[in-house]
């Protein structure tokens, strides 16, 4: 697979353009309400919109460094669950575009 192809899964489809603005919105969100007085448990949207990769990303932090781990490492979790589920979405459309136009996979055999 090709950069381009990869950047195009990944970037530049519907589906994958508005997951990824829809998780930068709820960051933009979640840091607006961390600069307030009482952000409440806002942070917890933007693990359930990159969820389940996410999750896996913090239970891997979490046994691998415990619980005194960085909170970077937990936003890098976060930025990469992001991009690997905007990836799967592009695939996921492209596969399906593919079908419905009567574009089946050439056979490996």
């Amino acid at each position: 697979m090709s950069a381009r192809t990869l950047l195009r899964l990944t970037f530049a489809n519907a589906a994958s353009a508005v997951y990824l603005g829809l998780v930068g919105a709820s960051v933009v969100f979640e840091v607006a309400a961390a600069l307030s007085e009482d952000p409440g448990i806002v942070g917890i949207w933007t693990f359930l919109l990159t969820a389940p990769a996410s999750l896996l990303a913090a239970g891997a932090v979490e046994s691998v460094w415990g619980l005194e781990a960085s909170y970077w490492y937990l936003v890098g979790g976060v930025v990469i669950s992001a991009l690997v589920q905007s990836f799967a979405l592009g695939a996921l459309l492209a596969a399906l575009r593919g079908r419905r136009q009567g574009n089946p996979r050439p056979s490996r055999g």
